[in-house]
């Protein structure tokens, strides 16, 4: 017999005029499909995939009934899962710094395997690596499969969130210049640039003029840091044209690190602009907070009883029988201990354990993330929004500080660590409970990525 859920998605709640709830149905199925022309097992929502997107507004309730018809637990994580967006448009009375666009599209840009998702967990259960990723999909689709249709002279919003499972990417559009307008729900200084990195699980919302004769231009998608890199195409159609996309794919960074780590440097928040609220999003001088604490975390991957594992300050994250919140609320006893796992690098071997870090509620801290290895990283922390104050190469010191933003950074949820190089956060902790940092590099996280 199929197991019912019923799944309350709530996103901040508005006070309006109409109905504040929202309401939908998900039917989840297995089905086969076919994003890269190979078949497949995927999960369909409601007999689609890729799955509907979900408009919103600031503050409104989203009320989403789940109906899980398959023969294990079903993840509610949307862009992952059913490749479809939940936009949430800004509160009827608060501005925003750009005029109303066109259209606002979705784009879902992200790594795939051809590979069913069991044959991939088995092979980690195994204590192996995963491979290269087979190919890029944008929305759920694959090479020449995604078109945005546009009218000369207009200007759209694309909101281009990268939802794979562990290469960065980098989006272009033949012709046209991508004006940056906001990251993750904040906006930004408006800069125009011919290519973006969007590393895993970070978002960001670009204008894009018709200011181009018209025909069809290419969209391209590639992987950074990789050998080989792949590369996926889709189509910016101009209205009433019957031109086809003509010459040379335009080109973008493959391998270079510094042309990254400058772009995401020039990215910053716009201070007079609005936030969620009325007021300013420079009316929070977090630069002049002093930190309580300095929290630094190194991530590392080895070997654990011949078995591949990931961990950060060596400790590798096995999950409990007894969910945390669970153990937490209910204040059971031997599922976890807080503090094991130390707020800074060991230096010692990867071993097993549920981490748990304690923190006091309404701290103001700084989190340094060091990344030693070869590869770009992204975490994710849920239930807060922080400041990427600073990013460079090398080993992080407390003389790292002088370079630090203390005015403009942006607020985000997730952070990329280059090679060999480390990031810095500043976070409060107004939001009391028990939340997870984690690797957004999916096979990482299942193997001990996670705090």
């Amino acid at each position: 017999m199929p197991l019912r859920l019923a799944v309350l998605l709530v996103l901040l709640a508005l006070a309006a005029a109409e109905d504040p709830y929202r309401f939908f149905t998900w039917n989840v199925t297995y089905g086969t499909i076919y994003p890269l022309g190979v078949p497949q097992q995927g999960i369909l929502i409601n007999g689609q995939f890729p799955g509907p997107d979900i408009y919103s507004v600031t503050n409104d309730n989203i009320i989403v009934n789940v109906f899980n018809s398959l023969d294990e637990p079903f993840l509610i994580h949307w862009l992952l899962v059913v490749f479809g967006g939940i936009k949430i448009l800004s509160r009827p009375l608060i501005p925003v710094p750009f005029p109303p666009p066109a259209d606002d599209f979705t784009v879902l840009i992200g790594d795939w395997y051809t590979t069913n998702h069991t044959d991939l967990r088995a092979i980690l259960d195994k204590g192996n690596k995963l491979r290269l990723p087979d190919g890029i999909l944008i929305n759920g689709r694959g090479p020449n499969a995604t078109s945005f249709t546009i009218q000369q002279g207009k200007t759209y919003r694309f909101r281009i969130c990268n939802v794979g499972l562990q290469n960065s990417l980098n989006f272009r559009i033949q012709g046209h210049k991508m004006k940056v307008v906001e990251v993750e729900g904040t906006h930004t200084l408006q800069i125009s640039y011919s290519s973006l990195d969007v590393h895993v699980g970070q978002c960001m919302s670009v204008l894009v003029t018709a200011d181009q004769q018209p025909q069809d231009y290419y969209i391209v998608v590639s992987s950074r840091f990789t050998t080989p890199v792949l590369t996926t195409t889709g189509f910016l159609r101009y209205a009433n044209s019957n031109r086809p996309a003509s010459g040379p794919l335009p080109g973008g960074p493959t391998t270079e690190i510094d042309w990254s780590l400058n772009q995401a440097r020039s990215i910053r928040t716009n201070l007079t602009a609005s936030g969620p609220r009325p007021n300013p999003q420079g009316s929070y001088h977090y630069g002049m907070i002093n930190t309580t604490r300095t929290i630094r975390l190194s991530s590392s991957a080895g070997q654990v009883d011949n078995k591949q594992r990931y961990a950060i300050n060596s400790v590798s994250f096995v999950p409990a029988d007894t969910p945390l919140k669970v153990a937490d609320y209910f204040q059971i006893s031997g599922v976890f201990r807080v503090g094991s796992i130390s707020d800074a690098p060991t230096g010692g071997g990867i071993y097993l354990d549920t981490s748990v870090m304690g923190a006091d509620y309404r701290a103001f801290i700084e989190i340094v993330f060091q990344n030693d290895e070869d590869i770009v990283q992204s975490y994710h922390l849920s239930g807060y929004s922080f400041f990427v104050v600073g990013m460079d190469g090398g080993q992080w010191s407390s003389a790292s500080r002088n370079q630090y933003n203390l005015r403009d950074a942006v607020s985000r949820c997730t952070v990329q660590v280059y090679p060999k190089s480390w990031s810095a956060i500043y976070v409060a902790l107004d939001n009391v409970g028990m939340w997870n940092l984690r690797s957004e590099f999916w096979a990482r996280q299942y193997l001990g990525n996670f705090i």
